[in-house]
């Protein structure tokens, strides 16, 4: 495969950048690129539709899930200098740990945490405060979360199991969890404009701070009300950062040597150990398997490492190819059309720049003898989908919405559920599908069976929902 990075230009990408948006409905969107030793950033857009300033390389975005990247680093830095084993059980840091099973809080261990292992469902629908002592109320309250399987018995992403990464952080170092992050890795790698609270941040006083979309029923964008990822929700989402520094942060982690302050941070040998496979996906779009934390992926050949992140409206997106020097980060303000959005530069600049081509695999004609077997609600903790057969029966459709009551106990403004869409069974065991249309095309899942071969379950995004009806 040769290389193709001469056909990435400052243009092109702006270009490319500026035309996606567009199409997607994206008000504002910031991308950086690291490619054959040099850096490229193409910024679209305004920050806020009612109070627009424009979009640069120092606006501030929300990360999301990307946040568990430092969460893990940081997490790492404590193993390197001996004072957590990834395979030693959680209650060796957080004692006080109950989970609805005894054996299963004495059995989780730090890594089955960090890759996503430990059977606990996807997390806690509550408010902690935001006082110093959130990450330990959201422990405490872990007792009513649910149990998705045993530890260590499969994958299944998991918020929550981030935010217990967050408390051991604060035990074992006797500090906040932002206090420590900050310690560990943030001041040491000169993240200046990355952190927890964006009013604290240099830009967020001049306005220079992305404001979350959704679309609303009659197809307009809304500013989302409701900005702050919640104190206890922070280890496995809360931070805040501009694309430049998102960049740096990616670079850190192809442990190329050329970013300061690595080496008091993580060794390369360290970094590798985060991107060498623990745990295998099955039918996710989003990796092949689990390191420590990444989701790992071989696209067109090319070993990579990512990680996506989502909040109210906003969206984030970072892939490493540590192979090829290689690195690309995607920020952006509006729901769905940002997931789109954030896929499309992606997937553009692996081929620019890589001659990397990714392409969805083509479903199954749809088979009708199929579908009473699939047809169904599926839960989690706070969302439902619902997969049913078509309108005219050409075909299934798969619904995902935020559950009714969840919505009602919330003060914040939540994002729009997704309508049905369609999705067709994949090649092979006939039990992995893909969403082929809307805001969550592309999105790759499979079903899970009993011992009787009753499909009991769904995974999307990495998550297990569970039968709930038929």
């Amino acid at each position: 495969m040769s290389s193709r990075n001469d056909q990435i230009s400052q243009a092109s990408l702006e270009e490319f950048v500026r035309a996606t948006a567009e199409g997607f409905g994206v008000p504002g969107a910031a991308v950086g690129v690291w490619v054959d030793g040099r850096e490229f950033y193409a910024c679209h857009g305004v920050t806020d539709a009612a109070d627009p300033v424009p979009v640069d390389r120092d606006t501030l975005f929300q990360l999301g899930s990307v946040t568990k990247t430092y969460t893990a680093t940081a997490l790492m830095r404590l193993v390197a200098e001996g004072r957590v084993e990834l395979d030693a059980p959680v209650r060796r840091y957080v004692p006080e740990l109950v989970l609805a099973d005894e054996r299963a809080a004495a059995d989780i261990t730090v890594m089955q945490l960090l890759n996503h292992t430990a059977g606990l469902d996807w997390n806690l629908v509550t408010d902690t405060g935001e006082g110093d002592d959130a990450l330990a109320a959201f422990v405490a309250g872990m007792a009513r979360l649910e149990l998705v399987g045993r530890p260590g018995a499969r994958a299944s992403y998991s918020q929550a199991g981030f935010n217990l990464a967050g408390r051991i952080i604060e035990k074992v170092t006797g500090l906040t969890y932002e206090e420590a992050v900050a310690g560990l890795v943030l001041r040491p790698l000169g993240l200046s404009r990355t952190g927890f609270d964006a009013g604290d941040l240099p830009g967020a006083a001049s306005g220079n701070t992305a404001a979350g979309h959704n679309l609303d029923e009659d197809g307009t964008l809304s500013v989302a009300r409701g900005w702050a990822v919640k104190r206890g929700d922070r280890p496995g989402g809360g931070l805040v950062s501009s694309v430049a520094e998102q960049l740096r942060w990616a670079r850190f982690h192809l442990a190329d040597g050329r970013t300061a302050g690595s080496g008091s941070v993580l060794s390369a040998e360290r970094l590798l150990r985060m991107r060498q496979p623990t745990v295998a996906l099955r039918g996710s779009a989003l990796g092949d398997a689990f390191g420590i934390c990444w989701f790992l992926r071989e696209v067109d050949g090319v070993a990579t490492a990512g990680h996506g992140g989502s909040t109210n409206g906003q969206f984030a997106e970072v892939l490493i190819a540590a192979e090829r020097d290689f690195a690309v980060v995607v920020l952006s303000n509006s729901a769905p059309g940002g997931i789109l959005f954030n896929r499309a530069v992606v997937r553009r600049v692996l081929e620019d720049g890589l001659g990397v081509v990714d392409r969805d695999p083509e479903p199954l004609p749809y088979d009708a003898a199929r579908a009473p077997e699939i047809v169904g609600r599926y839960d989690n903790d706070a969302i439902t989908l619902v997969i049913d057969v078509a309108a005219g029966g050409t075909g299934l459709t798969l619904a995902a919405g935020i559950k009714p009551e969840i919505r009602a106990g919330s003060d914040d403004e939540m994002p729009a559920d997704y309508p049905p869409e369609s999705i067709g069974l994949l090649p092979g065991d006939g039990d992995e599908y893909i969403v082929t249309s809307g805001g969550l095309r592309g999105q790759r899942g499979f079903f899970t069976r009993d011992a009787t071969g009753a499909v009991v379950g769904v995974d999307l995004a990495g998550r297990l929902f569970a039968r709930v009806s038929r």
